[in-house]
């Protein structure tokens, strides 16, 4: 679900099907726009086939840490899920620890959460998003904020609490590179 959730956001009017045509949408997009997509998890095997997180095993990670080293103008990792066993936080803070023995510090518990560590004299900053997976959706039905807002809007989805979480990173991240 994350394209639908960026298409909305910056009004792409994405095709979605398997042509070249779509790749190159996406690719001059997140050229455009600055950002790098990269799973952490390089490959796993699963019991059954399905986006969960949990059903990941014998995970190898991707060196996130090479990466940043390969494209210094790196600033910020947003990752579109959180903390939970196999989410992109959790496996991130493994490889931090593992790497460099290192933790992420919070400037931020309000959620998206916000945390930031030193890598080769470096201040990264990480954005936790809820996850674009649908396996997410009870989460979300259970948070305050969206509670709250599907109470003035009855309308309101699960989609629209993500437009909403992601656009204002995606956006406030946009304002802040230089032209």
């Amino acid at each position: 679900m994350l394209w639908p959730v960026l298409d909305e956001i910056f009004q792409l009017a994405l095709h979605y099907d398997t042509s070249l045509e779509a790749v190159r949408e996406r690719q001059d997009f997140l050229v455009r726009e600055k950002i790098g997509i990269c799973d952490i998890v390089e490959s796993c095997r699963r019991s059954k086939i399905d986006a969960s997180d949990l059903g990941m095993m014998e995970i190898k990670q991707r060196d996130i840490f090479r990466q940043l080293q390969l494209h210094p103008t790196i600033e910020t990792l947003i990752f579109t899920g959180g903390n939970t066993k196999n989410g992109p936080e959790y496996l991130f803070r493994r490889q931090l620890r593992a790497y460099c023995g290192l933790k992420l510090h919070c400037v931020s518990s309000e959620v998206p959460k916000r945390h930031q560590f030193i890598f080769q004299n470096k201040v990264y900053t990480t954005i936790s998003l809820t996850s674009p997976s649908n396996a997410a959706n009870r989460a979300i039905g259970s948070s305050a904020l969206y509670k709250t807002r599907k109470t003035e809007n009855p309308s309101y989805t699960t989609f629209d609490f993500r437009v909403d979480q992601y656009a204002k990173v995606f956006l406030a991240a946009r304002s802040l590179k230089p032209e």
